[in-house]
């Protein structure tokens, strides 16, 4: 068992993180449920995995972006076309601050 290497300050460290207030079974629960999960990553740690190549996706994936590509670039006159309301040469919007 792990008992050792999980303290009652532990515990208390956790719950503080975790903005939990525990009773003492509570506690103990959690403990033996902390020892269950150490034990069983000590458990994985025995697992042979030099033969498996490592991998950052489950599934072999490839860039899925697209190229950039240069495009054509709109004249002012193009732009302002689409605008609802032009002033000077300029897109003219409602004002956002009252004075």
């Amino acid at each position: 068992m792990m008992r050792d290497r999980i303290s009652d300050e532990t515990i208390e460290y956790v719950a503080i993180l975790a903005k939990l207030e525990l009773s003492r079974e509570e506690k103990e629960k959690i403990l033996r449920e902390m020892e269950k999960m150490l034990d069983y990553f000590s458990k994985l740690k025995e697992v042979d995995t030099s033969m498996i190549e490592p991998m950052s996706h489950l599934f072999d994936l490839s860039n899925v972006f697209r190229e950039d590509q240069i495009e054509k670039q709109k004249k002012g006159e193009e732009i302002l076309k689409n605008a609802p309301q032009v002033k000077d040469r300029m897109i003219h919007v409602p004002g956002t601050i009252e004075e």
